[in-house]
Formats: structure tokens, C-alpha cells, sequence
């Protein structure tokens, strides 16, 4: 998962696109890369680490031009170490081509073999977003025969990647000297946004936070299926570029991933979570009975919204039980088993006198290992807690996510054939609560605005919770596959990727 964001102005967008970068730090803090042109010519400066720590002011000297593409990026296939797989990534024909990618490409395996069988093209890196740029690559030159590009032909070879790729891939591409493209995968799984400043300045980027955070004025989102490409002037032209487009946009956005003053395909994120609290009320109510919960307490950050309307719902004091180390990464991903329980204490402190002689109710956004969780309900009970029940905003994670999101194997996953007795043995609390699927959706969905000429959601790609991939391309074989390129660590290894993010909230 990652974020992304390109620009075209009458003025250097270096600096904007720097901004709009931090504002999607939460997306990924394993890289960052910024390209600009001037004259047909890229400039481009990319690293590991996260945006403040990448871009000197050196960098952003030799970053000239009134367009360009940024990325933050958090690994879900290829090399995680490895420099040349931060984005964005280039091609020389034709025009020139450098492109950004959030998502992740389900047969990119075959679309390789492809590449170098057909198409005559050659990729360096087991990046899966390299693989896309040469698929638009290949298919922007059959379109184009030679002739000047027009938008038309732009949307063709949209067409054409759209027939040939499948998965999950929200793309902003900046061709050579013509402008930049923005396009989204038929299922709308990952999220593309655009707007615009006063001065005439166009902005596309994976949420509405990196537009309004800029000054930017957000009109729309890129439709599922859909091609934006705007030319150097600023003019924008659009294009349903999918024969039969739908809307399942990843409810895990919703849940955890995006930051809660965005808004995604007409949600708001924030008042997402606290229907997300409101409906998780409901279930807490016919397990526990809230006289014998004395506070509800939030495990930060982003399970604060659903624990106030908890809270507010059932008349039950709501506190701030753990103060979180801002600088100390999520811990659900940790490579082994001791390097995430000693994160877990050194992100969180207690609170004691919240704990002490109480019945506590801990609300989380998810459960997906479980370790977390079991360290965390420890906590509590050594500040003194009588008894300590957990309730998580999201259903059990029992299925692999095969869209971008690095969750875990499903031997790995806490929840993956068990029951929820099992796994509250597991965590060590003395009841365990969870939002059911349906309920879930029925919440998010709540959320959504009425917003003349959008298309309407069809649903949501919930995988890792009912186990269907939307895009209905999935086997075992794809998901035993797709895990044998996961990214992995080496234990003390340090942890940057977005699931280690301290939290949206603060990033």
C-alpha cells in the first residue's frame, strides 16, 4: 500500500509535491521518490526512508519543472531493501514514461513472461509496478503508430492495460513532453482523488487529505475504470476506459489505512469509524452486559472514533488509557516474535490509575496476529485491571489480502480457523468482541454521500474478512504465489512499512 500523487501548474511543484507527500506519509515510510520535467526532461531524486529524510535541499534544486509525480511507499512484493524498486519508474519509449503505482498486481508473474516473450520488453526489478509501466508502455506505442498522442490514444492503451492487468493498481504516469495520466483498476480497489487550486493548478492523489492539505480544492474521484489525462496547459480529459466497471473499493481504508479526515469515493472516513463504534455497540451489549464495564479505553490511535461512540452509545466513561511513542512503528507485521513484543512495550505505556480495581473495555480497529493484542490485554491487567474484555471494530482477519496490503499468511493470521473462543485464549482477555462482517459493511456504507453524477458503490472488496476477491481471478495457487514474493525481514530488522506506521492520525 502505498501513496501517491503527480501535478501539473504554471509554477514549480517541486515543494507541492514534497507537502502532498508527507500528507500521505501514512501510506508508506519504506521510500519516497519525486520526478519533475522541464523541456522533455526528467529529473528525478528517489531513496529509502521517509520524505523528510530523503529530500535535502540539494535534492529539491535539482527538482526543476511545473509537472511531476511523487510516491511513498510501502512494500508488498519484490525487494524491500533494495533501492531501485523505490518509485517512480522509468521508460525511454516510448516518449518516456515515469509512473507511480498504489496497488498490487495479481498476475504480474505471467504479465512478466509476457513482457519478455511478446512484448520484447525487459524489466530489471521483481517490482510488480515496473511490470505495469512496460504493459502501458507497450500498449501507449500500439496505439500511437508514430503519430502525435492525443488523449484518445492515451485512453486506448488504457483500454488495453486494463484488459491485460488484473488486481489491484490506482497509476499517475508522466509521459514526455504531452502530460500527466492518472487511471484506476475496473474494481476501484485502491483510491485516486482530484482537484485544483485557485491558481489553475491540478492535483491527483490517492486521498482527499493531500488536496485539501494543499490548498487544493477537491472536485471528484478518478472513477473506477476510468482515465484522467491532462495535458501541460492544465486542460483535463477523461475517458471510462473498462468495458464493464464496478466500485469495490478495499474496506480496509475505511477501517485503518486512510487517514480519518479524508473522504473516499463519497465516505468520509471519519464518521465511517464511529458507525463502525455505533454498530459495534450493539454486539458488545449482547456479550457483555455494559454494567460490568467500568471504561472504555481506545488502543491508539486509529480505534479512537469507534470507542467514543462505544462509549457515548452505552453511557460508559470513555478514557485515554496508553500514551503512544509517536516514533515507534505498528507492530502486527514485526519479523519474530520477540522484536514485536518488545515494540509493543516500547510504543505503548499505561496509565496505571485508569486500569487499577477496573473492568476495562479496550476497543481496536483490528485484530490480525494477534500478538499485539495479547501483549496489550498483559499490559492491562499488570496496571491492575479486575477485568479486562477487548472489542475490535472489524470482523475476525481470518484471509490473506491480495490487493496491496501486507497482511500475513493465513497460518500466521489469529483468527484463520479458529473460533472466537479460541482466540480469546489466545489473547488472554476475558471476553472478545468482534464487529461481524455484514454489520461492517452496513456501517461503512452508512457513510457514504449523496453526491450527484458519482457513481454509486456496489460494495466493498472485504477479502480478508469473507474471504471473496472481488476481482474473481483468485486461487489458492495465486495466493500461495503471491506470498512466496512478500516482502520479509530479518529478525531486529527495522520495520518501516505502513501496517508499522504509528498511526494515520499522527503521520
Amino acid at each position: 500500500m502505498c501513496g501517491i500523487v503527480g501535478v501539473v501548474s504554471n509554477a514549480p511543484v517541486n515543494q507541492l509535491i514534497y507537502d502532498a507527500l508527507l500528507l500521505l506519509q501514512h501510506r508508506g515510510q519504506d521510500a519516497a521518490g519525486i520526478v519533475t520535467q522541464q523541456e522533455r526532461k526528467f529529473f528525478m531524486h528517489k531513496a529509502k526512508g521517509m520524505v523528510r529524510d530523503v529530500f535535502r535541499t540539494r535534492n529539491m534544486r535539482a527538482l526543476p519543472g511545473n509537472v511531476g509525480l511523487g510516491q511513498v511507499r510501502y512494500p508488498t512484493a519484490g525487494n524491500a531493501y533494495s533501492e531501485e524498486e523505490a518509485q517512480p519508474f522509468y521508460v525511454n519509449a516510448p516518449f518516456g514514461i515515469v509512473l507511480v503505482h498504489n496497488g498490487n498486481l495479481t498476475n504480474a508473474h505471467s504479465l512478466r513472461a509476457e513482457l519478455f516473450s511478446t512484448d520484447h520488453r525487459h524489466t530489471n526489478t521483481d517490482s510488480d509496478s515496473e511490470v505495469l509501466l512496460n504493459v502501458l508502455a507497450h500498449e501507449l506505442e500500439k496505439a500511437t503508430h508514430g503519430v502525435p498522442l492525443k488523449p484518445e490514444d492515451v485512453f486506448r492503451a488504457v483500454a488495453a492495460v486494463h484488459q491485460r492487468v488484473k488486481g489491484s493498481y490506482a497509476v499517475i504516469a508522466l509521459i514526455a513532453g504531452h502530460g500527466l495520466l492518472a487511471f484506476r483498476d475496473p474494481f476501484g480497489i485502491r483510491p485516486l482523488s482530484i482537484g485544483r487550486s485557485k491558481d489553475g493548478t491540478v492535483m491527483v492523489g490517492s486521498e482527499s487529505v493531500a488536496l485539501e492539505g494543499t490548498a487544493h480544492v477537491f472536485e471528484r474521484n478518478v472513477e473506477s475504470g476510468e482515465a484522467v489525462f491532462i495535458t501541460l496547459d492544465g486542460t483535463i480529459h477523461s475517458h471510462q476506459c473498462a468495458q464493464d466497471p464496478k466500485l469495490f473499493p478495499c474496506i480496509f481504508e475505511y477501517v485503518y489505512l486512510a487517514r480519518p479526515d479524508s473522504e473516499m469515493d463519497t465516505i468520509s472516513i471519519y464518521q465511517a469509524r464511529l458507525n463502525l463504534g455505533e454498530t459495534l455497540a450493539k454486539r458488545v451489549v449482547s456479550t457483555v452486559p455494559p454494567s460490568d464495564i467500568d471504561v472504555i479505553i481506545p488502543i491508539p490511535e486509529s480505534s479512537r472514533p469507534s470507542a467514543t461512540q462505544l462509549a457515548h452509545l452505552l453511557g460508559i466513561p470513555y478514557r485515554e488509557g496508553f500514551v503512544k511513542n509517536r516514533y515507534v512503528g505498528r507492530t502486527f507485521i514485526m519479523p519474530g516474535q520477540g522484536v514485536r513484543k518488545k515494540s509493543v512495550r516500547q510504543k505503548l505505556n499505561v496509565i496505571a490509575s485508569e486500569f487499577k480495581g477496573r473492568n476495562v473495555m479496550l476497543v481496536d480497529d483490528s485484530i490480525v496476529r494477534g500478538t499485539t493484542s495479547r501483549e496489550i490485554v498483559q499490559m492491562a491487567r499488570d496496571a491492575g485491571a479486575r477485568k479486562v474484555y477487548l472489542a475490535s471494530a472489524a470482523p475476525p482477519v481470518r484471509y490473506p489480502n491480495v490487493y496491496g496490503i501486507d497482511m500475513p499468511t493465513k497460518d500466521e493470521l489469529v483468527a484463520h480457523g479458529r473460533t472466537v473462543e479460541e482466540i480469546r485464549e489466545i489473547i488472554g482477555c476475558d471476553a472478545l468482541i468482534y464487529q461481524d462482517v455484514e454489520g461492517m459493511k452496513r456501517a461503512v456504507m452508512s457513510a457514504a454521500k449523496a453526491t450527484p453524477g458519482h457513481r454509486p458503490l456496489d460494495g466493498f472488496d472485504a477479502s480478508c474478512f469473507d474471504g471473496v476477491y472481488v476481482t474473481g481471478d483468485i486461487t489458492d495457487g495465486d495466493i500461495a504465489r503471491l506470498n512466496e514474493n512478500r516482502v520479509g525481514g530479518e529478525e531486529g530488522d527495522e520495520d518501516t512499512s505502513r501496517l508499522a506506521l504509528p498511526n494515520a492520525q499522527e503521520a
